[in-house]
């Protein structure tokens, strides 16, 4: 047995056992790590037997399952991510995305790479969660809404605090 092998032997033990979610996670490791199309299908079932469809979407999408189910699925994910190609790239895994790519996941580069034209320029800027990634914000140029609020607030405080300061005072002192 290979080592692909061993790991959809050890899937279906985990499936068999009820343990999908065992399943779910060595599954989703191994195709991490190489273009696994059994593996991908069958991830894509465990995570279909889970009800995550829009991943389970992404997994069938890659391994080029079709079908009644399939079709349901990627329709989810499509629907998750919004339909923002360069979202729904990042979401396959990473030995899908290594060229060279079948002409589905051909076809989703270009339209991602049109969505976001320096989709290709970092390939691993992300982090993977269990769920859909998207890109990391990039630092906006000028002010940052949330760093001004924070130093109005900031601010308030200090003048609080120095109304507390002078009215605790003149409470103690007496005269005032």
């Amino acid at each position: 047995m290979s080592g692909a092998d061993d790991v959809l032997a050890e899937a279906r033990a985990h499936i068999e056992e009820g343990s999908a979610w065992k399943a779910r996670d060595l599954l989703a490791a191994h195709v991490e790590t190489r273009e696994d199309a059994e593996a991908l299908t069958m991830l894509g079932h465990v995570l279909h037997g889970m009800g995550d469809l829009p991943r389970a979407g992404a997994m069938w999408f890659a391994a080029g399952t079709k079908g009644p189910e399939a079709d349901a699925a990627v329709a989810a994910w499509r629907e998750q991510s919004g339909d923002d190609f360069a979202v729904m790239w990042r979401s396959l895994p990473t030995p899908v995305r290594e060229e060279p790519r079948p002409a589905r996941i051909e076809a989703l580069h270009a339209k991602a790479l049109d969505a976001d034209p320096r989709l290709d320029a970092d390939p691993e800027p992300f982090v993977r969660t269990g769920e859909l990634v998207a890109a990391p914000e990039d630092e906006a140029d000028g002010v940052d809404g949330a760093q001004v609020i924070g130093w109005i607030l900031a601010a308030l405080f200090v003048v609080a605090a120095v109304i507390g300061v002078v009215t605790v005072l003149g409470w103690l002192v007496p005269g005032g």
